[in-house]
């Protein structure tokens, strides 16, 4: 692929790390631009911590050297590659201490469980909610998050996502092959990755007034007296900025799973993979910029 261009306010950013959604395949974004039109050959990925190497006219806030992370555009070209062009708001800086590969698995992750649980849930203390996926990319930010904040926390899973689970602060475990999901009586929020029949299932535990927020597909039924939202996550800046410092206290963790070199991409793209934490995509190793010819 010929090396990117910066767009106005974009930033080209050399990728040091990558992380993916393996479903990303099936978007239409994917293989299409904003007005629709086929983009093929494309690159995808969406989240990335790198090196800033060149400015686009009009870019202010982030300079050439800045080690940064963040949320590529879903119509663009995306982060499983040596550089990649990104708008410069969609970026935050990145501290000398935190290891490209950690960042890289935070930008879908947190930004999604912040604002599903937050924005759209208003997960408030003392309330109870139920995180689908507790030990996967998504939950296991999300059941951190919800009980910093003192809400009483249930998580689902399979059976070996159990003790991870419960490790990050899940304070009830479910193991979805096995435990009836009444069991965990009602709830006020429940944060939703599955879809399906867990998804329905799941919106008749909701009390009056709670919420079912789920990124997996729009919901078809609606608690009774509650609300269901689909949402699909926003890149967030002063999120991403917020999201390190906890990462950097210690008050968050995220999960990293394999760690792959670029070569490896696609076959870390096979779907009967399943591994805990989030796979990453090593494309760098060293901090050091290099020259990139304009056609390489």
């Amino acid at each position: 692929m010929p090396h990117p261009h910066a767009a106005e306010n974009d930033v080209i950013v050399r990728v040091h790390a990558a992380g993916f959604t393996p479903g990303e395949l099936d978007w239409p974004a994917t293989w299409s631009d904003r007005a629709g039109r086929d983009r093929t050959p494309s690159i995808p990925g969406h989240e990335l911590s790198g090196v800033v190497v060149e400015l686009g006219y009009g870019t202010t806030g982030l300079t050439v050297g800045q080690r940064v992370f963040g949320l590529t555009d879903w119509a663009r070209n995306g982060s499983l590659a040596e550089f990649t062009a990104v708008e410069a708001r969609n970026l935050a800086p990145l501290a000398a201490d935190i290891d490209h590969a950690v960042a890289a698995a935070l930008p879908i992750s947190g930004l999604t469980a912040w604002q599903g649980l937050f924005d759209h849930a208003h997960l408030a203390t003392g309330q109870t909610v139920l995180i689908h996926g507790a030990a996967g990319g998504v939950g296991s930010i999300a059941v951190q998050l919800a009980r910093e904040v003192g809400a009483h926390v249930i998580g689902t899973g399979r059976a070996d996502d159990r003790d991870l689970a419960l490790s990050l602060g899940a304070q009830t475990f479910l193991d979805l092959d096995a435990d009836d999901l009444r069991r965990v009586g009602e709830v006020d929020v429940v944060l939703d990755v599955i879809g399906g029949d867990i998804l329905r299932r799941s919106t008749e535990l909701v009390r009056p007034g709670g919420t079912v927020v789920t990124i997996a597909t729009p919901p078809t039924v609606q608690p009774k007296d509650g609300r269901a939202v689909f949402f699909v996550v926003e890149p967030d800046r002063a999120r991403l900025i917020d999201l390190a410092q906890r990462l950097r206290a210690g008050r968050l963790k995220p999960i990293v799973g394999a760690v792959r070199p670029l070569h490896e991409t696609a076959s870390a793209f096979a779907r009967h993979r399943r591994a805990p934490g989030k796979t990453i995509i090593r494309v760098a190793d060293d901090e050091a910029p290099r020259h990139q010819s304009a056609d390489s």
